[in-house]
């Protein structure tokens, strides 16, 4: 990659002064153009060869650019389709921007795809000319252009004179006869004949065309298409870039076409839409800053029924100057402007246009609109819309693949249901949740969640409605049971969402299977078996290896691989001791794996909400995997080719579909679809600021998603897909080291208890973030983590131990990066991006913190770096490195999350830090009456579901007490981190670098640690003794008196103090000392260290050997904190007392007893309260 030492400068300049310094890539020459922002995440290629962008500097708002590489555009070899086309995205055989601005472009050399020939700087260098301009902050530009509008722009190298170069109105030229063909060309031998208008045609337009029967004649702007009435059977207006006024002669061709008797079919797409509406007698309109992007939700106006489309342009017709006979066609649900036209007199005519290109199957050829139009009749699926009581079947207790993500989705469904004054009932017996929480629910049942005791609640209270897809696999195979048992039709409960019968199709493997198939679509070759022997069977036929799945079974319980009979055998029998079915499938181990969510209304309106990648292949359970959003290394077709597949399966099944497919041949197969809510979804929900709850009320209530608002804007509407500026990395927390003798190998099954997000505007930051969040002793991407050398089975057969094996295997170049892909199967884009921060790691041991240059300490932080990271690798200390910083002017920026890249203004709370921007987002107080609360972070043994209602309660509390609330949460399964909870959310880290750039921006009245567990009380003091920029002040608890609780020295030797018995005790700061305790006090002994959770590495040892073993673990967990050997009493009574105190003085207080004898941590031992002693 290129050192910040080693890019050229350039500065980018706008009309009204604005400057932006950055990098130089592609084309090394200075230009001028018309500034524009465009929204799409992927499609670069064919954006750049969109003659609509003719002479704009075209700004994409997605922060990472190039990751794919540019495919062959040579027309050699297999890269042509039958119109000798190269077949990969290119819509010309030119680059038609004046420049191209990103964030960051992927270094020369790293993009990664199966059909890449160069990189994305080469070809703009080779093929156009074209400069590139990286390293500015374009979601500031987006804004500035959103509400300066469109503006005009000069980019000029630092060796140029800028005064050399004019801003330049690019809309005073003819762009459309820039861009128009010379001479007539003809595509296609199909019945249909086309003549199509090139104002800028698009090859995909031909392809469209020619693929749908037709003969394609292309001809010039300024052909006389008004003369040749015999030569065609329709009038194509093709796209096109500029201002439709400079077409008059074109346009006054059209006229005389529409008013001549002998006039054929005319239909317009975009400028050629322009162009029909002002040749009928309409205007048009400049547009403030264009509709860009690849996400312009626009209503057919009929039907009522929303079509996400591609669009680019710059004006827009005047819907009120449309003359008499003429009919808005379409119109776009956020800004209301005319997206389609219509003649409603002369219907045989079929005089018609588009501004966008609807995701319908359109075929222009002469009688399609009339085709078209009967198939958009309105389609409302039969939902339930009036429901005065419902029942929500909870998820009961928490386990591995079904934690905290059900209680998060359940609590949204029961608000929003609330919202309609809708009377909710839930049945869930995890009394450690927020929907169980007083005044949650209307009414709280805590009992089992079975077929028989639902019933008898289904007796009692008579609800019209039952909600079972956000319990998890416990809610609906308890669903599944009452409507097999025909308890739902005997009390005329109607199940609201998705159907039963469709919760049944997908969750048996081999009804989905067939209902796949059905629709033309493939499923790996498969085979389900209700017997061992039917299981050997099915092996045998497939061929190994296969996967053995168990169906209507949680996590991936009981599923693997087997490559023979004995492994295939043990699986099988595991399987079907789960469920009465197992799927045998073709082991699509290595295939690159990608989830889509999709949601649909009952108008059958739908929307990808979020596309994520695996950076794990298939093979490993995707609730063990790390998982980015949106998807790296997919190219525009593939991208759009998925997301199409996506909602053609959900709108056969009316489900969230989730995909797989093999990049190599672009061939999709699908492995599973889930009507349920589940682990990815909440970090779809959080990643894209989805609300869970809006959704629940319109697909279960009968709402159509045109009509509500999207949150992020509070004005545009929900029937939108997000546009991201940003990149989250979302990355498991497994805790097998609590467990002796555990397999820690990862697969199909899940093991995780919880996951992590970590966002930002690099790949590397993101991916850093993460790691940090997972585990408060991971520094990031740390070749330190992983302690001896790797070997090649630490890759081929992965642990949860994998990303420290490559980490320090890129460090020490163990292995190269070819061999680590070929063991891992990882998309080499991700592995150029782990090296990248190796890198770092070694151009920062060549220095120290007085030679530290500017540059390079600003380039680690932009990847992702802490300063106790930096710190560790200059071999320096965290607060120097953080006051060196902060002299330097280094500080991280507060951007949000809005879903809309900029385009449009948001009120989103929704917030994280960067040091890849140039302003916040947001405003700040000069001192806030504010209070920021401490998250408890990923889910873990001992701090889980329970810390996170707490945190609710607690800004519950804050918020009646006028208290603005200021939430810091990196768990995407929680409630705290809802949008509607508090008034500003932090999606950061729990540490205290994080916690101190946020607490000095915020300048708050205080801060509340009590209700983070663990991870906030390891930072207590660090926090109190750093040397903010502002006061920082801990409400409750003071930190000296929370190390003294966890500290175990100063615990003991406090009871002690105080006159407390407790058994003998002794600080163990040699082994030696805690040997010679233990042969005083005579063994059973309790090793306890300090600051850990859930009693982690705390052991009794019966013996010398147990000690010394068990302190060698307790040292590694507890680090420099100390660790107390204590006598171990046995046969003792163990009783929790639970305090609320003020001061001293005790407010409320719960004794409960331990039914086994102390010994047992409280978290694994059954309790009973009242006590009985």
């Amino acid at each position: 990659m290129c050192g910040f030492e080693e890019m050229k400068d350039a500065t980018l300049i706008l009309e009204d002064g604005t400057l932006f310094v950055g990098q130089v890539f592609g084309a090394l020459k200075s230009t001028s153009g018309e500034l524009v922002f465009q929204t799409g995440m992927v499609g670069y290629v064919e954006s750049l060869t969109d003659p609509s962008y003719a002479n704009q500097f075209l700004t994409l708002t997605y922060p990472l650019i190039g990751n794919y590489g540019v495919s062959d555009d040579t027309l050699q070899g297999n890269s042509v389709d039958i119109l000798s086309f190269p077949d990969t995205g290119f819509e010309s055989a030119k680059i038609w921007p004046a420049a191209l601005i990103v964030d960051r472009i992927c270094p020369e050399g790293e993009h990664s795809h199966w059909q890449a020939y160069q990189s994305l700087a080469q070809w703009l260098k080779n093929l156009g000319l074209v400069p590139g301009l990286s390293g500015i902050d374009v979601r500031l530009l987006t804004k500035k252009i959103r509400e300066h509008g469109t503006l005009k722009a000069k980019l000029v190298l630092d060796a140029d004179d800028p005064n050399s170069f004019d801003f330049v109105d690019i809309n005073s030229q003819n762009l459309v006869a820039l861009v128009s063909r010379k001479e007539v060309q003809t595509f296609g031998n199909g019945p249909t004949r086309i003549m199509a208008v090139d104002c800028g045609l698009k090859n995909n337009q031909i392809r469209c065309l020619v693929k749908r029967g037709c003969t394609v004649t292309v001809v010039p702007y300024n052909y006389p298409i008004d003369q040749k009435y015999d030569d065609y059977d329709g009038i194509f207006l093709s796209n096109g870039p500029g201002d439709p006024a400079m077409c008059e002669d074109l346009i006054t061709r059209i006229s005389l076409l529409l008013n001549n008797d002998r006039c054929k079919p005319v239909f317009g797409i975009c400028l050629g839409h322009q162009l029909l509406a002002r040749a009928a007698g309409a205007t048009t309109h400049k547009l403030p800053y264009g509709n860009r992007g690849h996400n312009q939700p626009c209503t057919h106006m009929d039907t009522g029924r929303c079509y996400i489309t591609s669009q680019n342009h710059g004006f827009a017709v005047d819907d009120s100057s449309l003359p008499a006979g003429w009919l808005t066609l379409f119109s776009n649900e956020n800004d209301s402007t005319n997206e389609g036209i219509i003649h409603e007199t002369n219907l045989s005519l079929v005089f018609n246009s588009t501004q966008s290109t609807p995701q319908v199957p359109l075929t222009w050829s002469v009688c399609s609109i009339f085709l078209w139009k009967l198939s958009l009749t309105a389609r409302r699926s039969n939902f339930q819309t009036v429901c005065r009581k419902v029942l929500i079947l909870g998820s009961g207790g928490l386990s591995i693949g079904q934690a905290g993500e059900f209680d998060y989705s359940g609590a949204q469904a029961i608000k929003a249901l609330k919202e309609q004054n809708i009377k909710t009932v839930l049945v869930n017996p995890n009394v450690a949740t927020v929907q169980t929480s007083k005044g949650f629910a209307d009414r709280v049942y805590f009992l089992p969640i079975t077929k028989e005791y639902v019933t008898e609640v289904i007796k009692k209270e008579r609800p019209t409605g039952l909600l079972c897809t956000f319990g998890g696999q416990t809610a609906l195979n308890c669903a599944i049971d009452l409507f097999k048992d025909g308890v739902l039709d005997a009390f005329s409960v109607t199940v609201l969402g998705t159907p039963i019968q469709t919760i049944m199709n997908t969750e048996d493997r081999e009804r989905f299977n067939i209902e796949i198939d059905s629709i033309g679509e493939q499923v790996a070759p498969s085979i389900a078996a209700t017997t061992i022997q039917g299981a050997e069977k099915a092996a045998k036929e497939i061929g190994y290896p296969v996967l053995v799945r168990a169906a209507f079974a949680l996590g991936g319980l009981g599923s693997g691989f087997a490559h023979n009979k004995e492994e295939l055998l043990q699986i099988a029998k595991q399987a079907l001791a789960h469920s009465n079915q197992v799927l045998i499938d073709k082991s699509l181990k290595g295939w690159k794996e990608v989830e889509y969510e999709v949601v649909r209304d009952c108008f059958d309106n739908c929307i990808a909400v979020c596309n994520m990648e695996n950076i794990d292949p298939l093979g490993i359970h995707t609730g063990e995997s790390v998982v980015v959003a949106p998807s790296q290394t997919l190219n525009n077709r593939e991208y759009n080719k998925l997301r199409e597949t996506a909602i053609k399966v959900i709108r056969h099944f009316g489900i969230i579909g989730e995909l797989r497919i093999e990049p190599q041949q672009t061939r999709v197969l699908h492995h599973r679809s889930q009507c349920q809510a589940f682990e990815e979804l909440c970090t779809c929900k959080q990643s894209h600021r989805l609300s869970i709850g809006l959704h629940c009320r319109q697909i279960v209530l009968g709402e159509s998603l045109v009509k509500l608002r999207n949150s992020v804007t509070g004005k545009t509407t929900a029937c939108f897909e997000p546009s991201l500026d940003y990149c989250v990395v979302k990355i498991p927390r497994w805790d097998l080291s609590k467990f002796a003798r555990v397999n820690n190998r990862i697969g199909s099954s899940m093991k995780s208890v919880g996951e992590v997000m970590g966002i930002g505007r690099s790949f590397e930051e993101g991916l850093q973030k993460a790691l940090r969040m997972v585990n408060d002793s991971n520094e990031g991407f740390s070749p330190f983590t992983f302690k001896r050398p790797t070997v090649e089975d630490d890759f081929i057969h992965p642990t949860d131990k994998r990303i420290q094996a490559l980490s320090r295997a890129l460090y020490k170049n163990e292995y190269t990066l070819e061999q680590l892909y070929e063991w891992t199967k990882i998309d080499k884009w991700f592995l150029y991006r782990m090296q990248n921060i190796i890198e770092t790691y070694k151009k920062l041991e060549n220095y120290s913190i007085a030679t530290l240059p500017v540059g390079q300490l600003l380039e680690a932080k932009q990847l992702g770096f802490s300063d106790a990271q930096i710190a560790k690798s200059i071999e320096s200390t965290e607060g120097k490195v953080r006051e060196l910083r902060k002299s330097k002017g280094i500080k991280p920026f507060v951007k949000q999350i809005d879903t809309v890249a900029a385009e449009w203004p948001a009120v989103t709370n929704y917030l994280y830090l960067t040091y890849n921007g140039a302003e916040h987002d947001v405003t700040f107080e000069l001192k806030s009456n504010g209070v920021v609360v401490l998250g408890s972070g990923v889910y873990r043994i001992g701090s889980s579901v329970e810390f996170d209602a707490s945190c609710v309660g607690c800004v519950k509390e804050l918020k009646r007490q006028n208290f603005k609330t200021v939430m810091i949460n990196c768990n995407p399964e929680t409630v705290s981190t809802d949008f509607d909870i508090c008034d500003r959310l932090y999606f950061e880290e729990i540490s205290l670098e994080a916690v101190s750039n946020i607490y000095e921006l915020e300048n708050p009245a205080g801060l509340i640690l009590a209700f983070g567990g663990q991870s906030a009380n390891n930072i207590a003091l660090s926090l109190q003794a750093a040397n903010l920029d502002v006061p920082i002040r801990v409400f409750g608890t003071l930190p000296k008196y929370i190390d003294e609780a966890e500290d175990r020295y100063k615990f003991s030797r406090a009871l002690d103090e105080l006159k407390i018995k407790q058994p003998q005790w002794k600080n163990a700061t040699t082994v030696d000392e805690a040997l010679k305790f233990c042969e005083d006090v005579n063994y059973p002994c309790l090793i306890r260290p300090s600051y850990v959770l859930s009693g982690a590495a705390m052991n009794v040892a019966q013996n010398a050997q147990d000690l010394v073993n068990f302190l060698q673990q307790a040292a590694g967990v507890a680090k420099d904190k100390p660790v107390v050997v204590s006598k171990f009493l046995e046969e003792a009574k163990e009783i929790d007392v639970d305090v609320v105190a003020i001061s001293g003085k005790v407010l409320a207080l719960a004794i409960s007893e331990h039914v086994e004898n102390a010994g047992i941590h409280s978290g694994d031992a059954t309790l009973v309260t009242p006590h009985k002693i």
